[in-house]
């Protein structure tokens, strides 16, 4: 349908009307009123002295103008009103009324056409009436005063009433609308939310299963190379050796178990809920199972350990009284020194590393820090994505943190963050 109501490939309405079933209407209407005051112009020929066949014309075209009281609703009162004294056009003036009243015309200029229509009517009929018949001028008066009244209010009443409920039914019909161009947008944002967060969740996806493995599987490697290296010379050495290579692949086994154990789990009906009434968009939720299931800063030792006895010369400086972080945030510390420690195996085998940790007020700082490498960088084959320091950077900011690394003066590299413990 298009905004006239006529089907789509139609002739529309013509002209003015809106509809042609409004069309068909005002020249029916027309067509009655010319009729109706053809009929009255006779007796008008006569009265005044004209021929009968001019006072019929005059009152056909007279009674024809009712088809434009649609268009110029004014223009039709004022004719019904100038042709009163000739007493024709009461299906005009009934429509005209009618039609002004219901139009967008201001309230004062249809009062005042209003008014006149009455006083018009009032006049004409009070001397009809008071030279037809012998009566008390009392009852002439209210004789006119109800016909003119009858003639004049209804209509008006009625087109107001009918203006009114037509405004109301298309202020109904905007708010409709804008409340369907809302949900329209609604739906887009939500669908622009759905995406982004689809997007956070699969770039921190690619983030954790990048810290949880490539640790492990880079000390794997370590610790092959080294086993191939004194597998002849040292058995006992290349049998402790392979024993850490598989406490570690299992170590990596377990790990990637529990997070595919949490990604296949449905998510909560009341967190889907949640994220799907939120008007902004959320943080990603953790992965891991909950806040309480990832690492923590007291498993650095540990973690150091582990480059430890992969070889590498490790030293940890720890300032400061520990306190209980918030998950979040012993997680992300732990993250950034185990991606640091696999940075320092695969790019400078065999240099010093110094692992600081610092508790201050306020927050907690990090830095990883290796001197010059002694020997060939990626000399075991470790392949290299190049999204660790991009993934420890995303971790450091997403927490209002600081984040910097880059090469020491003395050959080495330096990855330093800190983070607001609230």
């Amino acid at each position: 349908m298009t905004s006239t109501g006529e089907v789509e490939g139609r002739a529309g309405p013509p002209l003015w009307w809106a509809r042609r079933r409004d069309a068909v209407v005002d020249v029916a209407l027309a067509a009655v009123s010319a009729a109706e005051c053809a009929w009255e112009g006779i007796r008008f020929a006569h009265e005044a002295g004209i021929p009968v066949a001019a006072g019929v014309l005059f009152g056909a075209v007279v009674g024809a103008t009712l088809v434009l009281r649609r268009r110029w609703p004014i223009a039709v009162v004022l004719v019904g009103i100038a042709v009163a004294p000739a007493e024709m056009g009461f299906l005009l003036s009934v429509a005209g009324m009618y039609s002004l009243a219901s139009s967008e015309v201001p309230r004062r200029i249809i009062g005042a056409l209003a008014s006149m229509s009455l006083v018009a009517t009032f006049i004409v009929m009070y001397l009809k009436t008071r030279g037809d018949v012998e009566a008390d001028p009392a009852l002439v008066v209210a004789l006119s005063g109800f016909v003119a009244v009858a003639l004049t209010v209804p209509p008006m009443l009625l087109g107001l009433y009918i203006g009114a409920r037509r405004r109301l039914m298309e202020s109904l019909q905007e708010r409709a609308d804008s409340l369907e161009r809302e949900l329209s947008l609604l739906a887009d944002r939500a669908e622009e939310r759905a995406e982004w967060a689809r997007t956070e969740e699969r770039t921190r996806i690619a983030r954790e299963m990048h810290d949880v493995v490539a640790h492990r599987v880079s000390l794997m490697v370590v610790h092959a190379a080294a086993l191939e290296a004194v597998a002849v010379k040292d058995p006992a050495r290349a049998a402790k050796n392979a024993a850490l290579v598989g406490d570690m692949g299992r170590q990596a086994l377990t790990e990637l178990r529990e997070m595919l154990g949490v990604l296949r789990a449905a998510p909560p009906k009341a967190a889907v809920a949640a994220a799907a009434a939120a008007a902004v968009p959320v943080g990603p939720v953790a992965l891991v199972g909950g806040a309480d299931e990832g690492p923590s800063l007291e498993e650095l030792e540990a973690l150091v350990g582990q480059s430890r006895a992969a070889g590498m010369a490790v030293e940890m400086v720890v300032q400061g009284e520990g306190a209980a972080y918030a998950a979040e945030v012993e997680q992300t510390a732990y993250r950034v020194v185990q991606e640091a420690l696999t940075n320092c195996h695969k790019h400078a085998p065999g240099a010093r590393v110094v692992v600081r940790l610092a508790h201050r007020e306020g927050e907690v700082a990090m830095q990883v820090e290796n001197g010059p490498c002694e020997g060939q960088a990626d000399g075991v084959g470790l392949p290299s994505g190049g999204n660790g320091l991009v993934g420890m950077r995303e971790r450091v900011l997403g927490l209002g943190g600081v984040f910097v690394s880059g090469p020491t003066d003395a050959g080495g590299f330096r990855v330093s963050a800190v983070l607001p413990v609230h």
